[in-house]
């Protein structure tokens, strides 16, 4: 794990030189240990939540100057001996129900894992969330100090996992339900997107978030596949008044089409009440909401769609102009608004934003569009057209 994250991830190609440069010291499996120590040293390197138990002898005999083991199980001994070699070991957290060293994103089975079994209740998911809502009040440092260690993980990982690649964003509401015309607009948006070779991220929520990984997630197959995880999705509409139903009709359907498209989810244990979505491929979750937000939006490099939403999505258009307007982030990226009346009637955002943008190189780089099948075209053209 690298050091404290920024809300602010520098731009792509730096971020790609940064973690090219740390990558071989990282640590994240077994398998890279086993490779590692086989040179004979773990000098400056970074062990994330592996468990090295059966590796005492490896431990034991390798050098570990000013390495760091974070949440790695390892026998006494062993863990005595890399101290004494000058390493740091924080050891595991008993008794939490999420790793806050983890190497790597969450995966939709890892969340969900139990919901067959004992319903939503009993997935990691649920249980961290009632964790987080028992701890962050009551003030205590050391469950603040965890939440923070494990929020800039999942910032690592995500860098990791989208060095290189062309990532739009794809903003809306979270009441969007499954069966409406405008779910399945979402959807075939986060098809279109996924099939034009960019990398589709999302709140990683229900509605409309869910329908654009959904819509990568269904890339790969046969046009029929989507209208019919459609169909399916439409008997269980919303995730109340059971997120264990909702969820269940999500699984059926990568259970019966596995090997979908990837796309990534960036949801937040702040509105826990809101499950994460099944359909993403990665999921990066988060504790803070503010860093969430921030890195989903710094992360688009390719642009953002901005679906009809409420306030959360109003609030979202704006922090993504901010830095398009200061030029922060480097050159402004694409922002498409969807759904004239949406944004310039019951919510006129549109005329603000135009207005912001005036005469600046920002204006080269906004669209209204009418529906959403017209998105992926003025994308396009935005990412195409020089700044002015």
């Amino acid at each position: 794990m690298t050091g404290v994250q920024s809300n602010s991830p520098p731009p792509a190609s730096r971020r790609t030189r940064a973690h090219a440069d740390h990558d071989d010291r990282e640590i994240e499996s077994l398998e890279e240990f086993d490779q590692v120590v086989a040179s004979g040293s773990l000098a400056g390197h970074r062990v994330q939540s592996v468990d090295l138990t059966d590796r005492t002898f490896a431990l034991l005999s390798a050098d570990t100057t000013e390495s760091v083991f974070l949440g790695c199980a390892m026998e006494p001994d062993a863990a005595a001996k890399v101290r004494a070699g000058g390493a740091l070991v924080f050891p595991p957290v008993p008794g939490l129900p999420f790793d806050p060293y983890r190497g790597a994103l969450y995966g939709p089975d890892e969340l969900f894992e139990g919901l067959a079994e004992g319903g939503f209740d009993a997935t990691p998911d649920a249980r961290t969330y009632g964790w987080y809502q028992e701890t962050k009040s009551d003030g205590d440092i050391f469950a603040s100090m965890l939440r923070s260690i494990h929020d800039d993980a999942v910032s690592d990982a995500l860098d990791e996992h989208l060095a290189g690649a062309q990532v739009v964003g794809i903003m809306g509401g979270h009441a969007l339900e499954r069966g409406s015309a405008a779910y399945a607009g979402a959807a075939r948006l986060g098809r279109r997107l996924t099939r034009d070779g960019l990398t589709v991220a999302t709140g990683g929520g229900p509605g409309a978030m869910e329908a654009a990984n959904l819509g990568a997630y269904a890339a790969p197959f046969e046009d029929e596949m989507l209208d019919r995880s459609l169909d399916l999705l439409a008997k269980t509409p919303h995730f109340t008044p059971s997120v264990t139903d909702w969820a269940r009709a999500a699984f059926e359907i990568r259970e019966s089409r596995p090997g979908g498209g990837v796309s990534a989810g960036i949801p937040t244990w702040f509105y826990g009440h809101e499950p994460p979505n099944a359909f993403a491929s990665h999921i990066a979750k988060y504790f803070v909401n503010a860093v969430r937000e921030d890195g989903l939006l710094a992360r688009s490099n390719a642009g953002v769609v901005f679906l009809p939403g409420a306030a959360g999505t109003v609030q979202e258009i704006f922090d993504n102009a901010t830095p398009n307007y200061y030029q922060s982030r480097g050159e402004p990226t694409p922002m498409v608004l969807v759904n004239r009346a949406h944004w310039t009637e019951k919510l006129p955002t549109w005329p603000l934003l135009q207005a912001l943008a005036a005469d600046r190189p920002m204006a080269a780089r906004i669209a209204l569009v009418d529906s959403v099948d017209e998105a992926p075209e003025a994308l396009a053209r935005l990412r195409t057209q020089a700044p002015s």
